[in-house]
């Protein structure tokens, strides 16, 4: 049963100012509740295939529409984000076609494990000052957090889909709070997007078929990090050097001139994730994988899936030096990195790949047709 807890504007004035001591930089409140919209949308988006590869969105949808599915005791929801905002122009990097391109927010710590810290900080502080239940999310339940984050007033769904804020463009991180407290919500955010369809006109793989829709199934994010099998040869080429995510529809978004770069040390990039050469990671093996991208969100995706998409920027690079390292794969005991090896390296040296012919021996389907493709 939901009822205002004692002094509840009081709180909510002391929630933001513990969770801005935390490092949170923007803190908004909204009811346990989402509109029906939001979850058509959903039905919709599943129902088109849209999701792909991604079977935990399909699980249990009717949980997703409504805070309350997941939690029947939520009253409201404490929308947390945090910046993550990049030092530089994340675009820059796709200019270096012998180098790693990889999203901002995978530059520094993982996301999950810094804010859930600081979640459950905050959600302990709450519990004491409250008594109330409480539970913490970020990105790891099936929770809408974007359209929360939208009626708790943070920002809006731009035509991407992605969140867009007027004081940080497009770099939040998410986390939540789900209260039995009754706090005063905040008004909902509006839609500024306007006539601008910047966001679209910048997927390199079209992966938007309208406005506010996106097909992941084309989406790069979705193809390097989501898709476990072997990438469609129609997207190779769009993909260039992005190893891990794309920023594209983001970074060339018009509200990015009023944020600013993350103050929190964690998502600062470390240097060895900015524009890494390609070279230096074709040949990572499981172990130097893992120590390589330690605390990093990289490694949720696996060594093998990692270099698959190392081999198709080294395929895109045009680079005569990197037919050595697209050789060496040509006998990796992943699959699916023969198959973009030998994909690569036809594109680096189509007569050097059929001097290196290994169809003969090779017995993995994917791989195979790889090689059927060359001759």
């Amino acid at each position: 049963m939901c009822s205002p807890i004692v002094d509840a504007a009081e709180l909510k004035r002391a929630i933001i100012a513990e969770a801005k001591s935390l490092g949170f930089d923007v803190v908004r409140f909204t009811r346990a509740a989402l509109p029906d919209s939001v979850g058509n949308g959903l039905d919709a988006f599943l129902a088109a295939g849209h999701h792909g590869d991604m079977a935990w969105l399909a699980r249990e949808p009717a949980r997703r529409r409504h805070p309350q599915g997941l939690w029947p005791k939520a009253c409201s929801v404490i929308v947390l984000g945090t910046n993550y905002g990049p030092l530089d122009d994340p675009l820059s990097a796709t200019r270096r076609k012998d180098r790693a391109a990889i999203s901002a927010y995978a530059q520094g710590s993982d996301y999950h494990d810094v804010i859930k810290k600081r979640l459950k900080a905050l959600g302990g502080w709450l519990h004491k000052a409250s008594g109330a239940e409480l539970k913490v999310f970020v990105d790891t339940a099936p929770v809408m957090e974007k359209p929360l984050a939208e009626v708790a007033g943070i920002g809006w769904q731009g035509k991407h889909t992605n969140l867009v804020s007027r004081d940080f463009g497009s770099w939040l991180f998410l986390g939540e709070i789900f209260t039995e407290c009754l706090i005063e919500p905040d008004p909902p955010e509006t839609d500024h997007c306007g006539t601008c369809h910047a966001c679209l006109d910048a997927c390199p793989t079209q992966a938007f078929p309208t406005p506010y829709t996106l097909d992941a199934r084309r989406c790069i994010s979705y193809l390097t990090i989501e898709h476990a099998g072997v990438i469609a040869a129609e997207f190779r080429e769009a993909i260039g050097n992005r190893i891990y995510g794309c920023d594209d529809c983001l970074a060339v978004c018009p509200w990015n001139k009023f944020a600013e770069a993350t103050k929190t040390l964690a998502f600062q990039p470390r240097e060895a994730l900015r524009g890494p050469r390609l070279a230096d990671l074709a040949g990572l093996d499981d172990a130097a994988f893992r120590t390589r991208f330690s605390g990093s969100p990289i490694k949720r995706i696996g060594r093998d899936r990692f270099v698959r998409n190392v081999l198709i920027a080294i395929g895109n690079s045009g680079d005569p030096a990197l037919i050595d390292i697209a050789e060496a794969r040509l006998d990796d005991a992943s699959p699916l990195v023969r198959g973009m090896a030998v994909w690569a390296l036809g594109r680096l040296d189509i007569t050097r790949a059929k001097a290196n012919d290994r169809s003969n021996t090779e017995a993995d389907v994917t791989v195979l047709a790889e090689w059927a493709e060359l001759a």
